[in-house]
């Protein structure tokens, strides 16, 4: 057969007649009640105008502190193709009532509108989730050959879930999305946006707990993300939660009346996707097997074995979701097994970089693990744990205060004593306020000592903690634990070393 006989004899697929844009205006017209100024067509959408890139969909949402329309020129001087406005503008543009209800609508329409065969993820949790859903997608984007979607960065709330559905191109097989809450009754409206084949809840510890009555109602929230599963659906929980059965329960009322299924994850008995061992890799990361069930089609309590690139027992939990979630939506576990051995850390959630050493003669160079992005008592410790288990000449913490832990802050920071001296980490600089706990916990010293425990300083700024660290001094073979709320800013820490990287 020659090659023109043979491209003419390429089967014929029904997404071979689907658009190549994203939107043309006339469907968003259409999906937001809107009217078009002119045609034009976007291949992408974007609501904040320093990230606009040529061709985007600008929307102009009105926010409490800043209004969108006051951008609108800004967008289009960076390549904008279009505008979603409230007010006419003199460019091509969709105008609607309310730009924020248009965007809630632009995101139905989009999940509306991939093919029925399409299978949607959604994860929560309290610590994982954006890990997860990256090491998910990797997973599918893998199998599928580029046509997975999800939610970049951390756009997982009420404005950052519907941006991610209406960047979700037609032709998608699968789409994994991120969602977070810190009050009741926001998951419920994100996760019917949403509405995912597969649910998954990473774990529960007490992020954001000030806004809750405890961990169960924390939990009873996060439990929300199952009010929107599709009919067939899965329920994705952690098996070694204390929350468990809570979680359970409230995932079988969503499964249960409409033929779904939930299945555990964990080190647990009980767990459908159990872990029987990890042990090292070579690579620094971890080499995971685990018995895979709970599906019930006949090819359950099969064992698994593959590699999983970061290192941290969290992440070789976190695996166990990841594998359970490409079973449920009918991935390729191959696939999946091969993103995982080439996952690497995430910007502010445990990328490793080298830096040059800046004390004794200046050679070589010392491990910086940037977890800057965000804390809770749970990944704390977990942090905490893997700079302990992480071979070094010193070991230093820098760790920022965890915020929106309500009346019991003070108990939740000194608790991170026991991890820290667990660890033998030898110098430990806590930034802000909220740290005052741990350091009394600690007995603060600044001064060199011959009793065991770290030398403890405790500032209150990043740029304090900035000193602080070159008052230390980085030398070759250090490792450097950089961790707290991002509104501490120590990422503005991490970018300062990170330049000088090597």
């Amino acid at each position: 057969m020659s090659a023109t006989a043979a491209l003419l004899a390429w089967p014929v697929e029904a997404e071979d007649d689907t658009p190549l844009a994203l939107w043309r205006a006339e469907e968003i017209a259409r999906a937001t009640g809107g009217r078009a100024s002119a045609p034009f067509e976007v291949g992408g959408v974007a609501f904040d105008s320093r990230e606009v890139m040529a061709g985007d969909l600008f929307l102009a949402l009105r926010g409490e502190s800043a209004d969108g329309h006051r951008f609108v020129e800004g967008a289009f001087g960076r390549g904008a193709a279009g505008a979603l406005v409230e007010t006419p503008v003199l460019h091509p543009h969709v105008l609607v009532e309310d730009t924020t209800a248009a965007l809630d609508a632009l995101a139905r329409a989009a999940r509306a509108r991939v093919a029925p065969e399409a299978r949607i993820v959604g994860v929560t949790g309290s610590a994982g989730k954006t890990s997860v859903k990256e090491a998910l997608f990797a997973a599918l984007d893998r199998a599928s050959r580029g046509r997975a979607h999800r939610s970049v960065k951390s756009y997982n709330n009420h404005v950052g879930v519907p941006l991610s559905l209406a960047r979700m191109p037609a032709r998608t097989r699968f789409g994994v999305f991120e969602m977070g809450m810190n009050h009741a009754g926001e998951l419920a409206a994100l996760t019917r946006l949403v509405r995912p084949h597969v649910a998954i809840v990473t774990t529960i510890a007490p992020a954001h707990i000030g806004h809750f009555s405890g961990e169960a109602a924390i939990a009873q929230a996060k439990a929300e993300i199952f009010e929107g599963l599709e009919p067939g659906g899965v329920a994705i929980i952690p098996a070694d939660s204390p929350h468990f059965a809570l979680l359970r329960e409230a995932a079988l009322a969503h499964t249960g009346p409409h033929g779904g299924r939930v299945v555990s994850f964990g080190r647990s008995d009980h767990a459908d996707v159990r872990l029987l061992d990890s042990v090292p890799a070579s690579s620094g990361g971890s080499l995971v097997t685990a018995q895979l069930g709970g599906f019930g089609d006949g090819a359950d309590a099969g064992k698994l074995c593959y590699t999983v690139a970061p290192p941290g027992d969290h992440w070789v939990i976190n695996s166990l979701a990841v594998m359970a979630a490409v079973r449920a939506v009918g991935g390729d576990l191959g696939a999946a097994g091969l993103a995982l051995a080439e996952m690497e850390g995430l910007a502010g959630r445990g990328a490793r970089h080298q830096v040059p050493a800046q004390d004794g003669d200046g050679s070589g160079t010392a491990l910086l693990i940037d977890e800057s992005y965000n804390a809770n008592p749970a990944s704390m410790a977990v942090t905490i744990a893997g700079l302990g288990a992480t071979p070094a000449t010193r070991r230093i913490a820098v760790l920022g205060a965890m915020r929106e832990l309500g009346a019991d802050e003070d108990r939740y920071h000194a608790e991170l004593a026991a991890p820290l001296l667990a660890a033998r980490i030898d110098h430990v600089v806590l930034v802000g306020a909220e740290m005052a706990a741990l350091a009394r916990a600690l007995g603060k010293n600044d001064a060199p000592s011959l009793a065991a425990g770290p030398q403890v300083y405790h500032v209150q700024t990043s740029a304090e903690a900035a000193d602080m660290l070159a008052r230390i001094g980085i030398a070759g073979g250090d490792a450097i634990l950089v961790k707290g709320s991002n509104s501490v800013g120590l990422g503005a820490l991490v970018k300062a070393l990170v330049s000088k990287e090597r």
